[in-house]
């Protein structure tokens, strides 16, 4: 359902700069995000004081299918033997990339 108004929002947008989704990685959940339109820098935001058991999962920018929108950082409950990847984006062939947060070994 997120996929189909993900795709809905992207027709909308085409005049704005386009977009492209397509279904994530095997084993990641989402989809995946190109845009023309450039994410704002990060925001500068105070980490709170480590929690013992959790990692924090700092805030981004994530594209709403008009504009950039942030979505706040969030304590995780810690995995053994895995470490968190923040989201981020990144820019490929002029195009803006984004790459949901994840854990990994």
């Amino acid at each position: 359902m997120k996929l189909r108004a993900l795709l809905v929002a992207c027709v909308l947008v085409v005049g704005i700069g386009g977009c492209v989704v397509s279904p994530p990685p095997r084993g990641r959940a989402g989809a995946l995000v190109d845009i023309d339109v450039r994410p704002p820098p990060p925001r500068v935001v105070v980490v709170p004081a480590p929690r013992r058991g959790y990692v924090w999962a700092p805030g981004y920018w994530r594209w709403n299918g008009r504009a950039h929108v942030w979505v706040d950082g969030q304590w995780l409950r810690e995995r053994r033997g895995w470490r968190w990847e923040p989201a981020h984006w990144e820019e490929r062939h002029g195009r803006w990339h984004f790459e949901e947060g994840h854990w990994d070994h």
